[in-house]
């Protein structure tokens, strides 16, 4: 979001305040050799202790509205587990006719079985609603629905999904986006969004992620950092594994491809382990599910204050899922918004904002944001305690090493894939 739209919680802008940790130990530790089949490359779901949440909860009576290039329900990992949904974009072709692949990876990401070696998702037992929309490339093909995205919105909104997750996004805001977000709030939906892979060039605001009412997803890897690509900034709200994660490398949907599934594969996965929570605590609000996954991310800073990289920090469905943690909180107050859902105001946000400790602050040429504490990441507990970060952080009952943040990762076109 951009300031001036307001929010009470604290935010810290330093790189030295985004250490965090996934649930297991990276840093030291041999990582196994990749084999051929993709599902050996999906590192973060050991990170999250998906097996053993999945004793618990697949995500069973959950079903998610994906908004993307359509989904391929064809594949043997989506086998049975896409819903009807909706066409936006007025173009030919349904939404089942996934034009890049991409909304298959994402849907797969999300609720994918694993069958015939395909991706695995981190909710397996949710079902996936497809809405389709377009990208720069189709509309240079096709004339599409100016406001397709507000459209889809609103169909998902209206549907059966509890969330909401949305990989593709855009640096322009309409009025009527604006509003459908407001109203897929008023209908008790979380709704996630990828908050682009440009950090490294404009790092401009991306929409939906950065209305207030939407969760800004940023990307992170393997040790808990965020990725370099990453968009940070006041649309963070949370951070979700986006490195070194297959996707399906086009629309015939033959192979998948290496490399990083960016801020959009993280929209996947947050929305996933928000369907986990979901499924287990079947009576919870929306703002009860999102509270939780606040309260348990993984971070090192002051809990309520937000880092413009990670938000939050490193989203742990496990703590709840597993360990039983994290506050519900009130269930009408929105955790991102701090009103009512209703549209009311909750209680009056402090008077003032405290700064983050000065260790914390950002250089003034902002070169320090980029860089990585390796000390720290490579277990130097003197450097670690220099930093004001601790070396470990007990998570679930393991040891998590903490390493220090650079950068992150986004995603343009008109409108793109993050």
């Amino acid at each position: 979001m951009t300031a001036g739209m307001g929010r009470s919680q604290k935010r810290v802008l330093g790189a030295l305040a985004v250490a965090a940790s996934w649930s297991v130990v990276f840093a030291g530790v041999a990582q196994p050799a990749a084999a051929a089949d993709v599902q050996s490359k999906q590192w973060y779901l050991s990170a999250l202790q998906a097996e053993e949440m999945w004793k618990v909860t697949t995500g069973e009576g959950v079903e998610i509205a994906v908004i993307d290039s359509g989904v391929n329900p064809s594949t043997a990992s989506l086998k049975g587990q896409v819903l009807q949904g909706m066409d936006a974009t007025g173009a030919p072709g349904e939404e089942t006719d996934d034009y890049d692949g991409h909304g298959t990876t994402m849907a797969e990401l999300i609720a994918g079985t694993g069958k015939g070696g395909g991706l695995k998702g981190l909710a397996p037992g949710a079902k996936i609603i497809p809405l389709r929309v377009s990208d720069t490339a189709f509309q240079k093909k096709h004339s599409v629905n100016a406001n397709e995205t507000a459209d889809a919105v609103r169909a998902a909104a209206d549907s059966d999904a509890k969330i909401i997750s949305m990989s593709v996004s855009s640096e322009f805001s309409t009025p009527l986006e604006r509003e459908a977000a407001k109203y897929a709030e008023s209908k008790g939906k979380i709704f996630f969004a990828s908050v682009g892979n440009n950090a490294e060039s404009d790092n401009k605001d991306h929409y939906p992620a950065s209305y207030p009412q939407v969760v800004g997803v940023a990307s992170a890897d393997q040790g808990g950092k965020v990725s370099k690509y990453s968009q940070n900034g006041n649309s963070v709200n949370i951070a979700a594994p986006g490195d070194s994660i297959p996707y399906w490398c086009n629309n015939t949907f033959q192979s998948y491809c290496d490399g990083d599934g960016g801020t959009s594969a993280a929209t996947a996965i947050a929305s996933a382990s928000a369907a986990l929570v979901w499924s287990a605590h079947p009576d919870w609000t929306a703002n009860q599910v999102l509270n939780v996954l606040f309260d348990t991310a993984g971070r090192s800073w002051e809990k309520g204050t937000l880092s413009k990289y990670l938000g939050h920090g490193l989203i742990r469905p496990a703590m709840n899922i597993l360990k039983g943690k994290g506050d519900p909180g009130d269930p009408d107050i929105s955790p991102l918004t701090e009103e009512r859902t209703g549209g009311s105001p909750a209680s009056p946000a402090p008077s003032s904002t405290p700064s983050a400790p000065a260790s914390q602050q950002p250089a003034e040429n902002g070169e320090a944001d980029n860089k990585v504490d390796e000390t720290v990441a490579a277990g130097d507990s003197e450097a670690a305690s220099d930093s004001g970060v601790p070396l470990s952080l007990i998570v679930g009952g393991i040891a998590g090493v903490a390493v220090l943040g650079g950068v992150v990762f986004a995603v343009v076109r008109r409108r793109g894939a993050a």
